[in-house]
């Protein structure tokens, strides 16, 4: 495959499995066990067959393709990404990574012939928790780490139960007695950066080298709502106010600590929310994210005592609900350097670089060597109809994958 067919295949495939579940207020819209899901996983299972891969579903409804490998076919190299999309989605998120895996194989293929190592495309099944409650439902199958307890009840925004949506599109809790597999290797994702930092730096590929962990609370402040005009301003419980001092303090002393580093109040909810009345009540969000555990615990163990003191200084009440509490999670050294060497020996216009968002990855890597790459937003643009990339750094993307794969799959 030239680099021109690569080009184009790269244009068309978007195109082709972007189309299934287009949305008619624009975007993408593609979530767990609907029609269009199902209709996506069966078109790429068919794109999988095309370049001779063999192909099956596991139990809950992620779709592998096989090129057994000649001399050591128990040995298996995995790519991909998954097939979902969020509500009204781009373009590339997920399904770049399934595109990118599929394209990379078949050019491999074309060229080389039958790799040493099996290779293995994977359209996993979901990973957004768009549609239920539930996220990384295809990936933490794999492990055996999704439980059917975590899911038997629940419902999606129409009140269909998750357990009917399966069994309606033919799938299946897995048996949990299934032994987890132990002959895949290495994993390598791409997806799209979902962050503006590949394209303000002009580079085609950023080789990732750890997902960053999270921690997400949600705060409630309590002071006491009042007449805004006969409450003098000395005499005033102002949650808002206290809520001001909290989020001007935490972001200051987040720009000082400096990247990576990253804290979000994102969602703020005064009562009783009104021209006339002294706030009495403030729920807030907090969202902090660090590629280091310990000095993500050190920071927002010092936020927290922050909040506590300025809500006691000022009389009021604080309760503090942390309720996502997910590590860092390391790419394999091994398979970043895989990536530092073909990126350079290609002449890929890369840079290191760690991932701010979740991703599947981050269920796979503390089980099989993973690692990542990313290819630029435009704009930072991610999970909107305006998500897009510009078609050389998918192609290049394509190209790092292919290369990749080789050195893993192909090499002795």
């Amino acid at each position: 495959m030239t680099h021109l067919d690569l080009d184009k295949e790269v244009l068309e495939s978007v195109k082709w499995l972007s189309n299934i579940g287009a949305d008619p207020t624009g975007g993408t819209t593609r979530l767990l066990y609907s029609d269009s899901w199902l209709e996506a996983q069966n078109g790429v299972k068919a794109k999988l067959e095309e370049i001779g891969m063999t192909t099956k579903f596991d139990a809950i409804g992620n779709l592998f393709g096989r090129l057994e490998g000649s001399k050591y076919p128990e040995e298996t190299i995995l790519s991909g990404s998954h097939i979902d999309t969020v509500v009204n989605g781009g373009k590339l998120d997920g399904q770049f990574g399934v595109l990118s895996a599929y394209l990379a194989v078949k050019l491999l293929k074309e060229k080389y012939g039958q790799p040493l190592r099996s290779l293995e495309v994977i359209s996993m099944a979901e990973e957004e928790g768009s549609r239920f409650p539930y996220a990384f439902w295809g990936s933490k199958n794999l492990f055996n780490e999704a439980k059917k307890e975590d899911v038997i009840d629940i419902s999606d925004f129409n009140g269909i139960k998750f357990v009917d949506a399966m069994h309606n599109v033919g799938f299946d809790f897995k048996d949990e007695s299934e032994p987890i597999r132990d002959d895949i290797k290495a994993f390598v994702e791409i997806h799209i950066e979902q962050g503006n930092v590949l394209e303000l730096e002009g580079k085609s590929v950023g080789v990732v080298t750890s997902i960053v962990g999270q921690k997400r609370y949600t705060i409630v402040l309590k002071g006491q709502a009042n007449h805004a005009g006969t409450t003098p301003m000395k005499y005033r419980k102002d949650a808002v106010y206290a809520f001001s001092k909290i989020c001007a303090q935490s972001i200051d002393k987040a720009r000082e600590v400096g990247e990576p580093l990253v804290l979000t109040f994102g969602k703020v909810e005064p009562k009783p929310n009104t021209v006339n009345v002294v706030p009495g009540e403030v729920l807030f969000t907090m969202d902090c994210r660090h590629t280091n555990q310990a000095e993500l615990d050190a920071f927002t163990a010092e936020i927290e005592a922050d909040m506590k003191r300025i809500a006691e200084e000022m009389g009021m009440e604080i309760e503090i609900d942390l309720w996502m509490n997910e590590p860092p999670v390391p790419m394999d050294e091994k398979i970043i350097n895989v990536l530092k060497e073909v990126s350079e020996a290609e002449g890929i216009n890369y840079r290191m670089m760690h991932s701010g968002a979740g991703h599947d990855s981050q269920i796979i890597a503390p089980h099989i060597p993973t690692a990542m790459i990313f290819v630029p937003s435009i704009g930072g643009i991610s999970h909107n109809p305006a998500e897009d990339t510009k078609n050389e750094d998918l192609v290049e993307g394509v190209r790092t994958m292919a290369a990749a794969l080789y050195k893993l799959a192909y090499v002795d």
